[in-house]
């Protein structure tokens, strides 16, 4: 899963929140899953002050959305040979998504609503 960038690979750019960074090369065929314990067990030595206890709480984000395990880099159609920025995070569980927030949100008759004055 590391080396260089060649035709039928992918390199991932990782972004942590503290804004460090470092590319993974990657096949098309494997998932987020694969990727969180490929970084886990490759873990960077400049990110050491945010290592993690388990490759689990690891979790990509890619355009603003989190990827769930058993999603391939190939299933997201991402471009081979080139570089695809990700930021990764530790995170016990993926967040709830907006639809089904919205569909509890009605359910309630929990409404938000802002006056401005």
């Amino acid at each position: 899963m590391s080396g260089s960038t060649s035709a039928d690979t992918i390199n991932l750019r990782l972004i942590l929140v503290s804004g460090k960074t470092k590319e993974f090369v990657f096949s098309p065929n494997d998932s987020a899953a694969d990727i969180a314990k490929h970084v886990f067990d490759n873990w960077p030595m400049d990110w050491e002050e945010e290592q993690v206890s388990s490759p689990h709480i690891l979790r990509l984000i890619y355009q603003g959305r989190f990827l769930h395990g058993n999603v391939t880099l190939g299933a997201l159609k991402l471009p081979l040979g080139r570089t695809t920025v990700m930021h990764l995070v530790a995170r016990e569980t993926l967040p709830e998504p907006n639809s089904q927030g919205q569909r509890n949100r009605e359910k309630t008759g929990e409404s938000n609503c802002c006056v401005i004055l």
